[in-house]
């Protein structure tokens, strides 16, 4: 049986971690802004937001189900383009992520990115 080499070595560990299935809660909140163009908004702000009269709810709990990507990052961008096309279709500027997940979807561990939001329009 033939040694891996060094290189053979970092390619396989780059292939397995880049097939992670999902990503922690800081990640998804560090990420998904950047991929939007709705403004994201934060449960807290949103709160303050709606107090001051800044904003207000178009629609509470949608759920969207992103189309599976080859990453994590490219289920994410999938899902961000979902919210982007709610929040417009809605009449909206922003949204708030209530929720998300990573459910699997078949007997090879696939799986399908799955969010929760609100859509608002705030001025």
């Amino acid at each position: 049986m033939r040694k891996l080499t060094k290189l053979n070595r970092v390619i396989l560990i780059l292939l397995f971690t880049s097939c992670a299935s999902s990503m922690s809660p800081i990640e998804v909140n560090n990420t998904l802004p950047s991929l939007t163009k709705s403004k994201f908004i934060s449960t807290a702000q949103a709160e303050e937001n709606i107090q001051k009269n800044t904003c207000k709810y178009l629609v509470k709990n949608r759920n969207y189900v992103a189309a599976i990507g080859m990453s994590t990052k490219q289920d994410l961008s999938n899902a961000a383009r979902g919210i982007d096309e709610w929040v417009k279709l809605d009449g909206g500027n922003a949204y708030v992520l209530k929720n998300f997940k990573w459910v699997t979807v078949d007997d090879n561990g696939s799986t399908q990115l799955h969010v929760d939001f609100d859509t608002m329009l705030c001025e």
